[in-house]
């Protein structure tokens, strides 16, 4: 066991942070407690590993929307956004702001058993908000990946993102941006964990695709490291690459998964140490090393890279839902496709990902027209 703690110099929300790795309410590598604890199973290069987070608070961050600086200061924000903005582009050099510090602490122990889990975005009344000036999280971690897992825990939780970088175009967004000040980027710095996944939820629902996710973990993932008592029980770290590629056809199918995406992530699996060079790349050359891969087009690549390599610009094209909602609540645009949504999100170059992210915070969606399409499950074929 080792431990390790990182205080961000700033508001912080590490729920609201971390919640894009999970993939779905039961996935069997992603667990929050109601105290707001949240457990993760990674496969690292070291091996597997189980981090366990927790957030220790200070003075609380506003709640009421006030716009503060990563110093907590109350910053000013224009009273009326500009929609024809013309963007922040590309980021500059990076500074100090939000990087963090990393406290050793190899005295420290596990508590108490794991209590019952809820699923991200659940945590009950009696779980810390985010974190405010002074804050810290502590993370602790089991297994040989444990050490490899803390050198990065400041870039996990998203000390490497520059939200100062991001000026909000539109009132909406505006909205969204003051009342999750707290929200980082992350990055996981592995790649094929996030790969995986994605290309799971290609072409079909997202229940379809956590449901696949979490029986693939059941059935060939590993008891997540660490004391019993303590680690949740079924939580599970994903497959090597050796048990990923010796799947047969049918567990393929029994989990809900088609013979494209299964030899998707077979092409994947064996070209792994290519695919997480990735991880250190810029995002236009990690897309292309991404999209090489036959069955891996932008929206996979973006969708990994976005939790991967916590790639603010990586923007997701070629999602049945994203263009409409962007255009919906950008310009009152129903039916936005692929193209008019980047013409929307222009003003945001430099920061795509992050624009479509408050987007979706926001919530806005167009009228329903239609019921819901029936949804085939092909594991009952």
């Amino acid at each position: 066991m080792a431990e390790r703690t990182w205080r961000p110099n700033g508001p912080y929300d590490m729920r609201r942070s971390l919640e894009v790795m999970g993939r779905g309410a039961r996935d069997p590598a992603l667990t929050v407690l109601r105290d707001g604890t949240v457990w993760r199973a990674s496969r690292t290069p070291e091996g597997p590993v189980s981090v366990r987070l927790r957030q220790r608070t200070g003075p609380p961050a506003p709640t009421d929307g006030t716009p503060v600086d990563a110093a907590g200061r109350v910053v000013p924000v224009p009273a009326d956004p500009d929609p024809a903005g013309a963007g922040t582009g590309p980021a500059g050099p990076a500074g100090t702001v939000g990087t963090g510090r990393v406290t050793p602490n190899p005295g420290g122990t596990a508590t108490g058993p794991a209590r019952t889990a809820d699923a991200i975005g659940t945590a009950g009344p009696s779980g810390p908000g985010p974190i405010g000036p002074g804050g810290e999280v502590v993370a602790t971690a089991w297994g040989p990946g444990a050490r490899w897992l803390l050198d990065r825990l400041p870039e996990l939780l998203g000390a490497g993102d520059r939200p100062e970088n991001f000026v909000p175009r539109h009132p909406p967004v505006a909205d969204a941006w003051r009342r999750n000040r707290g929200v980082r980027l992350i990055r996981t710095g592995l790649v094929l964990e996030s790969l995986i996944p994605s290309v799971l939820e290609q072409k079909v629902t997202v229940e379809e695709a956590f449901r696949a996710w979490r029986r693939l973990l059941l059935r060939f993932g590993e008891p997540a490291p660490g004391p019993t008592g303590v680690v949740p029980e079924g939580l599970r770290v994903m497959p090597d690459r050796r048990t990923w590629s010796l799947i047969p056809s049918w567990e393929w199918h029994r989990a809900g998964v088609d013979a494209k995406r299964s030899a998707t992530i077979l092409r994947a699996v064996r070209l792994a140490p290519r695919m997480e060079e990735a991880a250190s790349m810029p995002l236009d050359l990690a897309v292309r090393r991404l999209c090489a891969v036959p069955g891996v087009g932008p929206w996979t690549a973006a969708e990994t890279l976005q939790r991967s390599n916590g790639e603010p610009d990586a923007v997701t094209v070629g999602d049945l839902h994203l263009p409409s909602q962007v255009g919906w609540t950008l310009a009152g645009e129903r039916d936005a496709d692929d193209a008019r949504m980047l013409v929307l999100l222009e003003p945001y170059a430099g920061q795509r990902h992050r624009a479509t992210r408050l987007i979706r915070m926001v919530g806005r969606r167009p009228p329903r027209r239609e019921p819901r399409r029936r949804h085939w499950d092909i594991a009952r074929l």
